[in-house]
């Protein structure tokens, strides 16, 4: 009886998105509150409730948690939340568009490219006039779109017709090869070194509002995107040939799933470094809670992904505390076990079939 009324309960979408929204709330506030100072959740409402509607006097409230909860671990927790939602949509993108459950943002070697990016710019010291400190993330969105767009031509040079395959394989080489070019690097690499590591292992420590401003618009224009082409996913993924016979334009749906889902990783990378597995382990508990009709699964991505990073997040900053681990390891630590469950799960459907 209760395992029925579990499974009627996440069938319902109402309940489906009231579970994520609250999952989402409950990581937000926990994630705002714990830490080397706990701020009182009432008081963290009270501080977000005066600074957006001025409802509420700040006068009564110590001055040291709004500038806890304003300045250091709200954006810190808004950041990771939309790195987590951002990672999280691209993964259940490219895994309906390449039909793959171990499929993720990183499959394409955009986040490989994002990482050159980053490793050069902290190499050589780099600062574009004008931009100053947001030189980092700005190279690290653009080598993230190079990235792409050689894959996608060499794909195309391939296979005209641009197959799942051929852009898995082409995504394969060229993260093989910046991953050569990422080590070399970081082989030359003196004083640095600490910085490059840190980087790539991923992290949202002391990034600020500014940080915020360069994911959000990315987030908004890619996810609206892959939401726009929802009913293109749900026929793709039963395969490219039925698609078409439902009348999909596979060439361009592709294209623009493709470009959406890299920039999302590109700027996901931008700001935060390399966080591996969200969008593999996120879309897949959404698929297997929620089902995988993607007009639902995208957003219902969003909501958990970004729950799910900020929850890894608060773990990474307080299980050694006062020392604090790279947001990557926590997600690497998860993601890892879940990735093999599937594998062995794909393994023993492909032998019983």
């Amino acid at each position: 009886m209760l395992r029925q009324f579990i499974r009627t309960f996440l069938n319902n979408k109402y309940s489906a998105y009231l579970t994520a929204g609250i999952f989402l709330l409950l990581s937000i506030l926990l994630g705002t509150s714990i830490g080397t100072v706990n701020v009182p959740i009432p008081t963290i409402i009270k501080i977000i409730e005066a600074k957006l509607f001025g409802f509420v006097s700040l006068e009564r409230i110590d001055p040291m948690f709004i500038n806890i909860v304003l300045d250091i671990r709200l954006p810190r927790v808004i950041l990771s939340g939309l790195v987590g939602a951002a990672l999280a949509v691209a993964g259940a993108a490219f895994q309906g568009l390449l039909r793959n459950p171990l499929a993720d943002p990183y499959t394409l070697g955009v986040s490989s490219g994002a990482s050159v990016g980053a490793v050069i710019t902290l190499f050589f010291q780099l600062s574009i006039p004008f931009i100053g400190s947001f030189t980092l993330p700005f190279v690290s969105i653009v080598f993230s779109l190079v990235t792409i767009v050689f894959v996608l031509v060499f794909a195309r040079k391939m296979e005209r017709s641009m197959r799942v395959e051929t852009i898995i394989l082409t995504g394969i080489i060229f993260s093989s090869f910046l991953g050569a070019l990422i080590s070399l690097m970081i082989a030359l690499t003196g004083d640095e070194l600490r910085q490059i590591i840190s980087w790539l292992l991923g992290s949202v420590s002391m990034r600020g509002w500014e940080y915020i401003k360069i994911i959000l618009p990315f987030l908004i224009i890619g996810s609206v995107i892959l939401m726009m082409n929802a009913k293109e996913l749900n026929a793709m993924s039963f395969g490219e040939e039925k698609a078409q016979n439902l009348g999909v334009n596979i060439q361009s749906r592709k294209l623009m799933i493709l470009i959406s889902g890299s920039i999302l990783t590109g700027a996901s990378v931008a700001v935060s470094g390399t966080i591996g597995f969200v969008g593999l382990v996120i879309p897949h508990m959404a698929r297997l809670c929620w089902g995988p009709d993607h007009k639902h699964l995208l957003p219902l991505s969003i909501l958990t992904g970004s729950g799910f990073l900020i929850i890894a997040d608060l773990i990474s900053r307080t299980i050694i505390s006062p020392t604090e681990l790279p947001i990557g390891v926590i997600t690497a630590l998860i993601g890892a076990p879940v990735f093999a469950i599937i594998l062995l799960q794909r393994k023993r459907k492909e032998r019983s079939g």
